[in-house]
């Protein structure tokens, strides 16, 4: 690839290009509490839209806007079935798993490898703990302002729920209008690009689109298969809150090894099984063990190769100081889309800048 030296009118070219990215990124910060639903609202689309091509083409539902309010309907279905068969498990869960915590404060002895200061602490802590008002009166605020972060700094803290109500309805609003001009609003995001870069440019957000597409969709999917083999491996030891756990790490898998979290979850719930059933905790740390080694064994042997293919194929040092920047870039979110990303980056490096003829996957199948 020819080099272009670096004149005067180039130079300033590229100094005034900067300013307006560090603009826009500046201002996209100051702005994110207004653009919030939007972007919630983009991405959800994002992953709704094959659903609703699928119902346009598939099943023959001509009306654009037909085929939207059926996806919605079968989205709100799903979701109202999986909430109403897992409300009742998680409150007999939360009873059981409340009854235990009081239990165990009041001293019961559990023949485990912990000494005895360690368990004196942990009664300590668990005695401060109001678990039944934790999981079954939730608030919802405090809830988000805790694990949201980015998320929490807009919707928790001062905002009123009537507030949050709103971002929840403009959110609505938005998936709606967005799914019915999908294709003419990617369009014409595409020709906003001035027409000297727009074929670079747009050449980038295809195979980043392409990446993400199969990346997000993929990973959803395992994070989905994950929970639930989690939920049955904990129910079959009968580990306290098996299916929230179980859930809550499938959940995790959205980001690469933060399913690791879940392991002193498990390891404190496995405390309160021994003081229940009065099995040794090696035993049942060994059936913790035994449940993730087999997960973890379908994820890496089944599901990531059936699935996602060759789609990231990074390094996992790599991987995780993609994670690191991300994160503390942007938060949860930046995390979640660092991989993608960073593939994409990387494959661009190397063919613009070490000038490799073969570029690594970056969501297509070589």
């Amino acid at each position: 690839m020819e080099s272009r030296p670096f004149t005067f009118d180039r130079t300033v070219r590229l100094v005034i290009a900067l300013a307006i990215l560090t603009a826009l990124f500046l201002l996209t910060r100051t702005l994110s509490s207004v653009l919030l639903p939007f972007v919630l609202a983009w991405f959800i689309a994002y992953l709704l839209h094959p659903v609703v091509t699928f119902v346009q083409t598939k099943m023959r539902v001509r009306p654009r806007v037909l085929a939207v309010i059926i996806t919605l309907m079968l989205v709100f279905g799903l979701l109202t079935g999986v909430v109403a068969v897992l409300v009742p498990l998680v409150r007999t869960e939360t009873a059981h798993t409340s009854r235990l915590v009081s239990e165990y404060v009041r001293g019961i002895q559990v023949d485990t490898l912990l000494p005895a200061s360690v368990q004196e602490w942990l009664r300590d802590w668990l005695a401060q703990v109001d678990l039944q008002s934790l999981l079954q009166q939730i608030n919802l605020e405090a809830v988000v302002e805790k694990a949201g972060g980015y998320l929490g700094s807009i919707i928790g803290g001062s905002l009123s729920v009537l507030s949050a109500l709103f971002v929840v309805f403009a959110c609505l609003l938005y998936l709606v209008f967005i799914l019915l001009d999908y294709e003419t609003l990617s369009k014409g995001m595409h020709e906003m690009i001035p027409p000297k870069f727009r074929t670079v440019v747009n050449g980038i957000l295809d195979d980043l689109e392409k990446g993400m597409n199969k990346y997000f969709r993929g990973q959803a999917l395992i994070a989905t298969s994950v929970g639930i083999l989690f939920s049955i491996g904990f129910l079959i030891m009968g580990l306290p809150l098996a299916v929230v756990v179980g859930l809550f790490i499938g959940l995790l898998n959205m980001i690469p090894y933060m399913q690791a979290f879940g392991i002193p979850i498990t390891m404190l719930l496995g405390l309160l099984q021994a003081a229940d059933t009065g099995t040794s905790y090696w035993i049942i740390l060994l059936e913790i063990a035994a449940v993730f080694v087999v997960v973890q064994s379908i994820q890496d042997f089944v599901l990531n190769p059936l699935i996602m293919g060759n789609v990231i194929g990074m390094n996992p040092a790599l991987m995780l100081l993609s994670l690191s920047i991300w994160g503390y870039l942007l938060g949860v979110a930046g995390m979640i889309i660092a991989l993608p990303i960073t593939t994409v980056i990387i494959s661009y490096y190397k063919r613009y800048v070490l000038d490799e003829t073969k570029i690594p996957d970056t969501g297509q199948q070589q």
